[in-house]
């Protein structure tokens, strides 16, 4: 089996790509189309030149990659993904033959979030209305994707994960609860930047408490994205 988690950034992904990284017969990858989104681009982002000389920036190898040989012989391989990084250039072709599931959280969290990261982002940096569009991309395959919502899992992980697992036709693995504390092999380069409170955790962090308080652009962003975010948490499992 094959899982392509897509999600925007600042959204509990590297949580659920440690997750699955701790079962014994998945392989995980880690954001490989980061550096042929930052090429195609030009985006000045964190890291940029790392990131590009971390990675293939050919988005057809990459793609052949995802659907070639399992990394390390195992039987399933998830997929952390960035739904901002599907720009035009990149082949979708490949996410036929995938499972595709969507990994939401709510906008004013992932803002305050992400500006506490990267300052001068918009709407397209945070991957909302991309996430929407793709869902409905793989709905044309004739797939069924699945949504899941990130404070749910916070909420409570163990029961979370096991429907999640039976949605997809695997087993639950205890495994899934715990990660060891300082990252992962498959962490990207950009981890140095963006991963250090997962780094620290050696599983998922608690329920969250009130949504912040966003004010002038921030909140703009919000009111662009909620409307994105609530029509997917409607068909959340």
């Amino acid at each position: 089996m094959r899982i392509a988690m897509w999600s925007g950034p600042r959204n509990l992904s590297t949580a659920m790509m440690y997750s699955f990284g701790a079962r014994s017969d998945f392989a995980v990858v880690d954001e490989p189309f980061n550096a042929a989104y930052l090429r195609l681009t030009g985006l000045k982002h964190p890291m940029r030149d790392q990131i590009l000389a971390s990675q293939s920036q050919d988005p057809d190898e990459i793609a052949k990659t995802l659907l070639g040989p399992i990394p390390a012989d195992k039987p399933h391989f998830y997929q952390k993904h960035m739904t901002q990084h599907m720009i035009p250039g990149i082949s979708r072709d490949w996410m036929a033959q995938v499972a595709n599931v969507f990994l939401i959280r709510h906008p004013a969290r992932v803002i305050a979030s992400f500006a506490a990261k990267w300052d001068g982002f918009g709407l397209d940096d945070i991957g909302f209305t991309q996430q929407s569009e793709l869902y409905d991309y793989t709905r044309s395959l004739g797939q069924n994707p699945l949504v899941i919502d990130s404070a749910d899992i916070r909420r409570d992980p163990e029961t979370m994960l096991r429907k999640l697992c039976a949605a997809v036709g695997l087993d639950f693995d205890p495994a899934m609860l715990h990660w060891p504390e300082g990252g992962s092999s498959a962490d990207g380069v950009w981890a140095a930047h963006w991963y250090g409170a997962v780094h620290a955790s050696t599983g998922f962090a608690p329920a969250e408490g009130d949504l912040p308080d966003l004010t002038e652009k921030a909140a703009e962003l919000l009111e662009q994205a909620l409307p994105h975010y609530e029509r997917l948490a409607a068909l959340k499992i």
